[in-house]
């Protein structure tokens, strides 16, 4: 394994990233798979470093940090349940916020967009049809990544 200090050229921010070889960043570099994680830029270069020297036999040596694991590598279970669980968490205290318009969804996501209507955060139900209308007319809609039940089906 070997490190390397990187930069991206959007934003000069540096990181350093794990690879098996030096023949392995250039080929991930020049696949786009190295990217700026402040950014997301991947037009990402070598920064300069000061080079890793090891300690001398009568000291004691340092353990190198684990590498993070490969971006082809599958989530974890645990993981995927952290995630899923804080997304839940966010939407849970988002929907209070937000105004129940059922079945209007659509034509209350679009008087808005119009100006027909103030501006709200709204959640409702729409059908995939009218959500791809919505996005084909550049209205910003995204459904709930945790379903819910309507107000009106709780008992």
């Amino acid at each position: 394994m070997i490190v390397f200090d990187l930069c991206c050229d959007a934003g000069d921010h540096r990181f350093e990233a794990w690879f098996a070889s030096s023949d392995s960043f250039a080929d991930q570099q020049a696949r786009g798979l190295v990217a700026c994680p402040v950014c997301g830029d991947s037009r990402v270069k070598k920064a300069v470093m000061a080079p890793r020297i090891g300690a001398k036999s009568n000291q004691q040596a340092v353990a190198a940090p684990t590498p993070a694991p490969a971006p082809d590598a599958p989530p974890s279970a645990e993981m995927v349940r952290t995630v899923l669980a804080a997304i839940a968490a966010k939407q849970a205290e988002m929907l209070p916020q937000s105004r129940w318009v059922g079945r209007d969804f659509a034509d209350a996501a679009r008087a808005m967009h119009e100006g027909r209507a103030p501006e709200n955060l709204i959640h409702g139900q729409t059908s995939p049809e009218e959500a791809q209308a919505l996005h084909d007319d550049g209205i910003a809609a995204m459904p709930l990544l945790v379903p819910i039940a309507p107000p009106d089906a709780i008992n």
